[in-house]
């Protein structure tokens, strides 16, 4: 099996992927034009990239993939990048190490943006030029794009966390003019301070519900026609006892009542590995949360902004996900019975937050969840499983340098399902498999509880 699905529609045109490969290209700049020269230079811990390196990295994956193989007589535009924007590929050489990225002072961005328009404009030659471009050229074609839409998540959530650890604690983008009139009518509404961001009163927030899914034998995986990576091939049956999933994601306001029992300081309700790791670092409330008065804010890409009761919980290890859980008397899902409810349910991406929506939050939930936005089951928050990152059935690395792109993970981290206020909403499907490792907070994780229904 190839590493990408191969595209079962029908086929485009060059000149419409071209259309697609500019807006994402100009996507990923876009993202990065609120910030000065010198933020795109920050690497405050591992598993933050510089946004230089995120558009020096994805560059360099249309040259080295597509550019050197395709386009006839093409020169790379520098011959040392290779060595400084390769990200993990074992099997294309040496490479700057990963914790090394925010030394890398030079070049400066001036320069990597150069390096983005040479890249481009040789794509647009060898799509408008080349008329006997192979099949295997559009699949890599279309990887590169679902790659760089990868990238624009990290930089959604990667600038959120540099900006963060900054003591001026400045905001990314400002909220608009119209938003902001918005905040200010319905915070006259509810009697709260005109800085306030709540939306949603407590006394209005409405009971989650269960959503009941008889047991049987399912079919997991991609099942679509179109792009998807490898680890979610190939399609296979699974059986499943029956269960129930709640409507929609917990809320802050839940999450809290968690904080304020002592869930933080109760080891009954946490793996004996997060508990530790909790009380090494301190952890008393979601990343981004601080306590200022007596109340708690929390840093948004819009600066600091009072936590709002109806907005899912967001920035959660698998752990504190976990404990969540087991205090409120319930369990995290499986990824197989996540992805069977969501399609039990319909998920679509309608009403969801996206990276394209430019509120990078996920947005309060109605004050009754609403059955029509299919139970927020994509979008806002990634939602963590209790699966293991395996391989399904039959799965095998592809061949050569790609062969690293997914199948080398598969091991020591979970499953998160559903996208999230900073995906792409174009990227993500039913099926998409995300992972990290349990103690990983940085990302918009959150939680769906799932209970198991007593026969």
């Amino acid at each position: 099996m190839s590493q990408v699905q191969a595209l079962a529609a029908p086929s485009r045109t060059a000149l419409s992927y071209l259309e697609r490969f500019a807006a994402v290209r100009a996507q990923s700049q876009a993202l990065c034009a609120p910030l000065l020269p010198e933020d795109t230079v920050v690497q405050p811990m591992l598993d933050v990239s510089p946004p230089k390196w995120h558009l020096a990295h994805t560059t360099w994956f249309w040259e080295t993939f597509l550019l050197k193989e395709y386009a006839p007589g093409y020169q790379v535009f520098h011959p040392d990048y290779a060595f400084l924007f390769n990200s993990y590929y074992n099997s294309l050489g040496s490479r700057v190490n990963r914790a090394d990225r925010g030394t890398l002072s030079r070049p400066p961005l001036a320069d990597v943006l150069a390096y983005r328009a040479y890249v481009d404009a040789a794509f647009g030659t060898l799509l408008r030029e080349r008329e006997d471009l192979p099949a295997a050229f559009f699949e890599l074609l279309e990887l590169g794009l679902q790659h760089e839409q990868q990238h624009q998540e990290l930089l959604a959530t990667d600038i959120k966390y540099i900006l963060s650890t900054s003591p001026l604690a400045p905001a990314y983008a400002s909220r608009s003019a119209a938003l902001n009139e918005e905040l200010r009518m319905k915070n006259e509404e509810l009697g709260t301070p005109d800085n306030s961001s709540f939306l949603i009163p407590h006394s209005s927030l409405s009971e989650a519900s269960w959503l009941p899914v008889p047991g049987g034998i399912y079919r997991v995986g991609f099942q679509e026609e179109g792009f998807c990576f490898d680890n979610e091939l190939a399609a296979h049956e699974v059986l499943l006892a029956p269960f129930e999933l709640q409507n929609r994601l917990v809320t802050n306001t839940e999450y809290l009542a968690f904080m304020e029992a002592g869930g933080y300081r109760d080891f009954r309700y946490w793996m004996g590995e997060g508990w530790d790791l909790a009380q090494a670092q301190g952890w008393e409330a979601p990343l981004y949360w601080v306590q200022q008065n007596g109340r708690w804010q929390r840093f948004t890409h819009h600066g600091m902004r009072p936590v709002d009761p109806a907005a899912p919980v967001t920035h959660l290890s698998f752990y504190e996900a976990d404990a969540y859980a087991h205090w409120a008397g319930a369990r995290l899902p499986t990824e197989f019975e996540w992805e069977t409810a969501a399609r039990h349910f319909g998920a679509g991406t309608e009403g969801g937050t996206w990276l394209e929506s430019g509120q990078f939050d996920p947005q309060p939930l109605p004050a009754d969840a609403d059955p029509t936005q299919c139970h927020q089951l994509l979008g806002d928050c990634w939602e963590w499983t209790y699966s293991a990152y395996h391989a399904y059935p039959g799965y095998a690395r592809a061949a050569g340098a790609l062969g690293e792109y997914n199948g080398k993970f598969m091991v020591n981290q979970l499953v998160l399902r559903g996208g999230s206020c900073a995906t792409p909403e174009s990227h993500i499907r039913v099926s998409y498999r995300n992972f990290f490792h349990a103690d990983k907070r940085w990302q918009f994780t959150g939680i769906r509880l799932a209970r198991s229904v007593r026969s």
